[in-house]
């Protein structure tokens, strides 16, 4: 969309005066609070995408029985320094993360607790506020990612429809036919054009395809958005149908304060427009099913460790992530349930192990035990006998500024975590 705002500068200004006043503010400047993750590489951008799932007003239709706000999709999209490369990160919406504390927006805050990631957009929306929602579901990517965000974007289902409708429709190829009542979709098997409903229904589809996880739904919007992409730089070329395309965009669009107009988004579109399509990676967050972990849980996935901490903390140093290597470390994840965990006390705070193996049985780790160390420590640190350096260095990427150390004196078959002063929960 933002592309296609850079291109409609061409075709009047009436284009613009008619599109700028659609796009709806959320002001987010008072409800992020101080304790967020530092600018690492200034210049670069983290750009928050989420796709609504409100069912206010005409999305009625989807499911009158939710009465929170909702949040369908997440993305986090970052835009590099230099502007040569971007890359898109999904977060599927079963991941099971911590939720910071959060405004609710009617005088009541919210108890730091796991859940779904996109409760966070449901929590902060509890009073229907945009902005509220937009800021929770921030606080909770930061938290998780350690990735400083600096815009956001909402679109709902019928924004979405409605671009869709202005190209005709969007060419896609099951395998097989997809009968869904929740996703209002009856599909044949083989290649067709969708639009309205079924195009809509085919993005939502999850339950009646293949595993029914949210992780093919997420692949699913990623070929679908591609295509859409395409179609549109192809086919709107007159200013009547690059109007419609943006009418329909725009008027389900929230953005923080800063892109709330059509402006400054397509000034983000001249920044993006020299990227070269082999240097916008779409990636899923490295995951598990939680299922691995806790043999009760078959609907949420967690991420992977240290795949999903090094994927952040590269482009927190704004540095490329290769796709073929981050999915290849992937293939043989590390459970948590398999690391076996020491827990001493560092801090001299009477009790400090036990919390903290308390956190590590909670995120799915088998604490062996707990005790205190023998001096007291101002940094967490995490040792490990010889032959455990995968497992440690899982555990110690949940640590923000921990490193896994070797330890020729460590007792064979399990992880040390000596909880010093600066511990701050696992990530």
């Amino acid at each position: 969309m933002a592309v296609l705002l850079l291109a409609a500068g061409g075709a009047g200004a009436w284009i613009y005066q008619n599109l700028n006043g659609n796009i709806h503010s959320a002001d987010l400047d008072d409800k992020l609070g101080a304790d967020r993750p530092a600018n690492m590489s200034p210049g670069s951008k983290n750009i928050l995408v989420v796709g609504s799932d409100s069912r206010a007003g005409d999305n009625g239709k989807y499911g009158k029985g939710l009465t929170t706000m909702q949040s369908d999709t997440l993305m986090v999209m970052h835009v590099a320094a230099n502007r040569e490369w971007a890359t898109v990160v999904s977060l599927p919406r079963d991941s099971w993360v911590g939720i910071p504390a959060c405004d609710r927006g009617n005088g009541t805050t919210s108890t730091p607790h796991h859940f779904k990631i996109n409760e966070a957009f449901a929590v902060g929306g509890t009073s229907g506020d945009v902005a509220g929602a937009a800021a929770c579901t921030i606080k909770t990517v930061e938290q998780n990612t350690g990735l400083r965000i600096d815009h956001f974007m909402s679109i709902d289902f019928q924004g979405f429809k409605g671009m869709v409708n202005a190209l005709d429709g969007i060419e896609v190829c099951p395998e097989t036919a997809i009968h869904d009542k929740k996703a209002h979709l009856d599909l044949e098997a083989g290649c067709q054009t969708v639009k309205d409903e079924k195009a809509l229904g085919y993005v939502r589809t999850r339950y009646s395809v293949g595993d029914g996880s949210d992780l093919g739904r997420i692949g699913r919007q990623q070929e679908f958005m591609e295509a859409l992409v395409a179609k549109a730089q192809k086919k709107l070329t007159s200013p009547t149908a690059l109007y419609g395309f943006l009418n329909s965009a725009t008027k389900s669009l929230t953005t923080d304060k800063e892109l709330a107009g059509v402006t400054p988004i397509a000034a983000l579109a001249s920044e993006l427009k020299g990227i070269p399509g082999d240097r916008l990676a779409f990636l899923t967050v490295p995951n598990y099913a939680r299922e691995a972990d806790v043999p009760t849980d078959k609907a949420n996935v967690v991420w992977q460790y240290p795949q999903a901490a090094d994927l952040f903390a590269s482009l927190a140093r704004d540095k490329e992530v290769d796709k073929k290597s981050l999915e290849a470390a992937g293939k043989n994840p590390v459970y948590a349930t398999t690391i076996q965990v020491r827990v001493l006390n560092g801090t001299g705070k009477q009790g400090r192990a036990a919390e903290v193996a308390e956190a590590l049985r909670t995120a799915g780790y088998t604490v062996i035990g707990t005790g205190n160390a023998p001096h007291g420590t101002a940094r967490t640190a995490v040792t490990f006998p010889q032959g455990l350096d995968r497992q440690a260095k899982a555990l110690a990427s949940r640590l923000p500024g921990t490193r896994a150390t070797q330890d020729s004196a460590a007792a064979p078959g399990s992880v040390t975590l000596t909880v010093g002063e600066d511990f701050d929960g696992l990530r």
